[in-house]
């Protein structure tokens, strides 16, 4: 599964509430944008790539103001009756993690319990939900594992759906005595092991330097995974302005912070 495009193409925004500097509830846009791929799964008309959804937002379909990753499942429906979206049951789902913001999206870098992101895409009817955990998630692979044959929480395994491989490594490199964190040593071990040979798509939270000096991310990461690399790599963790580049003979696509829609 191989982009075929590197230019994103504007789809829409979702309005959001996120913490800013001091904690400060600011007033952001969530983007939605769409690459092409060479393919997709067997039972896919699309798939939504998202991560760092850190931040609450107004459904469409009304009420409180809920997680943004809960607001993002709930206007798929909406983003399908207009056309924009295939119906959600033609649509797969793949998370970098980071899914949490605290209620009042006043405290930056909150952490917190997500299950009901997953819930709610898995609800939508999406026709598979495969993710990893960020630093700021709690949330564990047997809970998300009840939601669905084909919903995954990944960390050093993968899943196939429609001929498409996906694998994942959750958290990020840090002290191993904290939760979602372990050495570089481990991480890069684990990145190895994932891409001999190759998935079709590997999920990261903690992604690889891009081919950009404003492409940031652990240069190790990159190092491991070039000799063979992915047809694409999926990560975010830190954002970066343009979010395509190329890694060996594949591509990193960075989602922090945005939702990129992936059609053939």
């Amino acid at each position: 599964m191989r982009l075929v495009g590197t230019r994103p193409e504007w789809l829409a925004t979702v309005p959001y509430r996120a913490a800013g500097p001091g904690g400060v509830p600011q007033n952001v846009q969530l983007g939605v944008e769409r690459l092409p791929v060479d393919r997709l799964p067997a039972g896919c008309d699309a798939l939504i790539a998202a991560g760092d959804l850190q931040g609450v937002a107004p459904s469409p379909l009304g009420g409180d103001p809920v997680l943004l990753g809960i607001a993002l499942a709930d206007y798929l429906g909406v983003w399908a009756e207009s056309g924009l979206l295939p119906p959600a049951g033609r649509v797969g789902v793949l998370l970098t993690g980071d899914l949490y913001s605290a209620p009042g999206a006043d405290r930056r870098g909150a952490s917190g319990a997500v299950l009901d992101v997953w819930l709610a895409f898995a609800a939508a009817g999406c026709s598979m939900v495969f993710g990893v955990a960020g630093n700021h998630d709690e949330v564990t692979a047997g809970q998300v594992a009840e939601l669905g044959p084909d919903v995954a929480l990944l960390d050093g395994d993968r899943r196939s759906f429609g001929g498409v491989t996906v694998a994942g490594i959750s958290g990020i490199v840090g002290d191993p005595g904290r939760a979602l964190r372990r050495t570089e040593k481990d991480f890069l071990a684990l990145a190895g092991k994932l891409t001999n040979p190759p998935p079709d798509v590997l999920l990261l939270h903690e992604g690889p330097t891009g081919d950009r000096p404003a492409q940031l991310g652990r240069a190790a990461v990159r190092g491991a995974l070039e000799r063979r690399a992915p047809a694409l790599t999926l990560c975010g963790h830190v954002h970066w302005d343009d979010p395509v580049a190329v890694l060996g003979d594949g591509h990193i696509v960075n989602v922090d912070a945005r939702v990129v829609v992936l059609t053939s």
